[in-house]
């Protein structure tokens, strides 16, 4: 149906607005924005909608003005009629950009208040808003680092601290907005400013500099460099003659900064200096016409409609975060002792935690070839089909690939930046496969893996997989900062489509990637592992995926059920035994037993073909059944974190909604083509507590569903309904899913509801992360986790800086970290009593467990007898210290118990 809106006369909107609706104030914000007649009806439309919601928006009904903007906004956005910029909008009514963003989704309450669209736009807008927030910041520190706020008469009267840094910041801004057509990267930004950073430094006359800075500056004149631009010079012969002359201030920022050098040289010589070949820079007073800059930086602001970063400079509210966010941004640690390093936690800040990620990633990849090493060699020599001939033009194919479609995402200009990324990729390939071969080696005791090396699908995937750790690594951006994880345009899968993968082909080599390569960091293991959740849960599932011709070769297995797993096996706990080998030539699971996860010998060797027998049954694919086992203990996973949310006091309802959401995984899976797992989920929650007789909405449903971690709102707002047509989960669940399953879930409203499913066993994650908090023995809700980030990069991987055996481990309990007194208070509130370990050196006495738990002087921290007689076998250890540990903790409750007995009687 058309809305009335669209098609009704303009002389009837403009009463509207008058006679109607009665706010002169509505009509002056919209006059100031100068959005049209249709716009403002339908701004006035969604504003009747959230405003007679009942508990939303909760200190906002006073605020109309606000509440107003905001819905000319999505009126705006969602007619593709934006006649104004986001800081207009801001302006016009008073708002800042963090508090716009928190009020957009409190309003979004119902699935149908705010589109899919509109959710798009805010989020480009807040990764934008991030990045040039945590880059001005950072700009803006560094600036007081480099000049002296207030130079010597020497300088121009004309020429000061604040033009510099408003000069500068704007060169960059405009030098952002025109080389990088993707502006939420955090990495590659950075690296441009420090680059026009290098063009005004050199550009400053030395009296307004600071050591180091003033030096190279004044070595430069000396050396016969000129510092300022002549008005008269050709303008590409003048910045020829200033970056070939000297690089040292370009090292200085580099190694201050923690960046590559090399990669900002790339960023400088591709992409600065032609930019500022092509803006036509006009120079006065030796520095670039800020009005001149300013100017084409509007055009540029104008016709982006979005963010003037130019007020980062004015301190504007609307681009001012609010007191805990700033202290977010900035969690910069601080000394307790005056004596202590200041290094043993680096800031980390949105650009140093960037900074350091790569810098770790560099680490690995230093000693690492771009060329096969000499061992992969002798692997592929070993083969009975050499593969070094395809792998290297496999490489060198796909390499030119990615630089291309790395270069259409991001800019023409970073084709180089591309090229640079992918080669990183290219040595942890090449890293990566050598360590595989060698685990496989081990395994089967064979040298020959001809069939697996020439493989493809393999090599593609693990190549692909390899590239994506490296473009995770730098796509780090200043959303990320506190741990959530927020999607760039290069964001996965984009690796996928560039290269033309299946993300189910994609998805057998992650587990045994990680596994071969024990450096990576946590978050890259964590990134990996949300990778494969996002193939299990939807990008698996998608029409063109080689999982539905699995699921129907399954299907025509002679005497088989129909279904892909059996719910038989839920039960078992997953085994992780299984290696890339074993995925992608198609293994087979044994047939003896039902249930049973032996694997038979992977032939990843050439060996004569043996032709089967007509008669033989088609054989189970490994690959397809523990996909099918990780896919139901995620949707288990999902479901019982939802569950705990919404039915807390129907917990029996949770067996039966799991056993409908496994039996549509099982038997009608073709729901799952071009759908999410979550949908399905949702789905089976709402059709059970709706034969159950319990109220709960699709409303409710969604609300929790939007504060689980990882989740997107297009999952409930955008589904699929049939070929091309879309819309809510409501009317998918009406439309589709309770048209296939109403015979099956009016079973659970009978006497004879169907035979529930098995829990599937939920393991921990089979990714072991080095710095996991480990918990306390006998049942404390206490944990122990190694400090973070104790390393300075530039001595090497993981190498501690100036740390002792006795502040590698440092402890908490309710305050900061200080000196050796506050460690003997914090043993005294854990100690039952005061008195030191006893040892005997005689055999037949055991060990006693300590009373307290011990911070040495001479820095040997132990607790409950760590130091044990020769005699004890490794059991007997073991048990004295469980024993030992459980008898201290019960005696702490009991003490604890007495002591607070004893205050309540005075």
């Amino acid at each position: 149906m058309i809305p009335l809106c669209i098609v009704c006369s303009d002389y009837f909107l403009k009463s509207s607005f008058t006679l109607e609706f009665g706010e002169t104030d509505f009509v002056a914000l919209c006059d100031t924005l100068r959005v049209s007649d249709i716009v403002r009806a339908n701004a006035w439309k969604t504003y009747e909608k959230v405003s007679s919601a009942d508990g939303t928006l909760v200190g906002y009904s006073e605020k109309k003005k606000d509440l107003w903007g905001i819905c000319i906004f999505i009126a705006a956005v969602d007619l593709d009629e934006m006649t104004f910029t986001f800081t207009e909008l801001l302006k016009s009514i008073g708002m800042s950009v963090c508090t716009c963003f928190r009020l957009l989704r409190e309003m979004d309450v119902n699935m149908d208040t705010i589109s899919t669209k509109v959710d798009s736009n805010v989020s480009r807008l807040n990764k934008k808003y991030d990045v040039l927030s945590a880059l001005y910041h950072k700009f803006e520190r560094t600036c007081g680092l480099i000049y002296i706020i207030q130079p010597s008469s020497q300088t121009s009267a004309e020429l000061s601290f604040p033009l510099v840094l408003k000069t500068s910041w704007i060169t960059f801004l405009l030098a952002k907005g025109k080389v990088l057509q993707m502006e939420d990267d955090l990495v590659i930004s950075f690296q441009l400013l420090l680059c026009v950073l290098d063009y005004f430094i050199k550009l400053s006359p030395p009296a307004m500099l600071k050591e180091p800075y003033k030096s190279h500056v004044s070595a430069m004149s000396i050396n016969g460099s000129t510092r300022a631009p002549r008005r008269s010079q050709n303008r590409s012969t003048r910045t020829s003659k200033q970056t070939d002359t000297d690089t040292k201030v370009i090292e200085v920022l580099c190694k201050e900064y923690g960046c590559n050098l090399d990669e900002v040289k790339n960023v400088y010589f591709t992409s600065f200096i032609p930019f500022l070949n092509s803006v036509g820079i006009v120079t006065s007073n030796g520095l670039p016409e800020v009005e001149d800059l300013s100017r084409q930086y509007e055009e540029l602001y104008l016709k982006n409609k979005d963010i003037d970063a130019r007020l980062f400079l004015d301190n504007d509210e609307t681009l001012q975060r609010n007191h805990i966010e700033c202290l977010q941004l900035e969690r910069t640690p601080r000394k307790n002792n005056p004596d202590e390093e200041l290094n043993l936690i680096l800031p980390q800040t949105p650009v140093r935690a960037a900074m350091n990620t790569i810098q770790q990633l560099m680490m690995i990849l230093n000693s690492a070839s771009d060329k096969p090493s000499d061992n992969l060699i002798s692997y592929f020599n070993n083969c009975t089909v050499n593969p070094k001939e395809s792998i290297l033009a496999r490489v060198e194919n796909l390499g030119n690939i990615f630089k291309e479609k790395f270069a259409e995402a991001v800019g023409q200009g970073c084709a180089e930046i591309g090229s640079q990324r992918y080669k990183l990729g290219v040595r942890l390939y090449y890293r990566v496969m050598e360590s595989m071969l060698k685990s496989e080696e081990e395994r089967l005791s064979v040298h020959n893996f001809s069939k697996l090396l020439n493989n493809n699908i393999f090599h593609t995937s693990l190549l692909a997989c390899a590239v994506e750790v490296v473009m995770a690594t730098y796509g780090r951006n200043a959303s990320q900062s506190d741990g959530t994880s927020t999607e760039t345009d290069l964001s996965f899968p984009w690796i996928l489509n560039v290269l033309d993968l299946k993300a189910f082909d994609f998805y057998k080599v992650i587990e045994s990637f990680i596994k071969a390569e024990p450096s990576l960091t946590r978050e890259m293991i964590k990134h990996l592992e949300r990778c494969e959740h996002r193939i299990m849960e939807s990008l698996a599932w998608q029409s063109d995926s080689s999982l539905f011709d699995l699921i129907k070769q399954s299907k025509e297995r002679e005497g088989q059920v129909d279904q892909p797993e059996p719910t038989c096996s839920l039960n078992f706990p997953l085994q992780h035994n299984h290696t890339a080998a074993d995925l992608y030539l198609s293994p087979v699971r044994s047939p003896k037993k039902k249930g049973s996860t032996a694997l038979n010998p992977i032939p990843i060797i050439d060996a004569q073909p043996v032709l089967a027998p007509q008669t033989q049954k088609p054989q189970k694919s490994t690959s397809l059944s523990l996909f099918y086992k990780k896919v139901y203990r995620l949707a288990y996973l999902r479901l019982n974190t939802l569950c705990l949310r919404l039915l807390f006091d129907h917990p029996e309802l949770e067996h039966l909604i799991w056993t409908l959401f496994q039996h549509t995984l099982q038997n009608e899976y073709e729901l799952m083509k071009d759908r999410h797992l979550d949908q399905i989920m949702m789905c089976s929650m709402y059709g059970i507590c709706k034969v159950k007789n319990v109220d709960l909405r699709f409303k409710i449903i969604v609300t929790a569903y939007k504060e689980l971690t990882n989740t997107n709102q297009e999952t409930f707002k955008r589904v699929l309904i049939r070929e091309g047509q879309y819309d809510s989960i409501i009317v998918f669940y009406n439309l589709v899913f309770m048209q296939k399953l109403k015979t099956n879930i009016l079973q659970y409203a009978s006497n004879r509801p169907p035979t529930l499913s098995p829990i599937p066993h939920i393991p921990r994650s089979p990714y072991k992360f080095s710095n996991s908090p480990l918990r306390v023995p006998a049942g404390s809700n206490i944990y122990i986790s190694p400090l973070k980030s104790p390393y300075k990069f530039s001595e090497g991987m993981l190498s501690p800086t100036k740390m002792t055996p006795r502040s590698r481990i440092l402890v908490s309990i309710g305050e900061s970290f200080g000196t050796s007194e506050k460690f003997q208070k914090i043993n005294q509130m854990v100690g039952s009593s005061d008195r030191q370990l006893k040892r005997s050196a005689e055999v037949s006495t055991a060990p006693k467990p300590l009373k307290r738990l011990r911070f040495d002087i001479e820095g040997q921290d132990e607790a409950d007898g760590s130091k044990h007689l020769p005699g004890e076998s490794k059991f007997q250890q073991k048990l004295a210290e469980m024993t030992s540990t459980r008898t201290r903790m019960q005696k702490q409750k009991l003490n604890d118990g007495t002591d607070t007995s004893a205050t309540e009687e005075k």
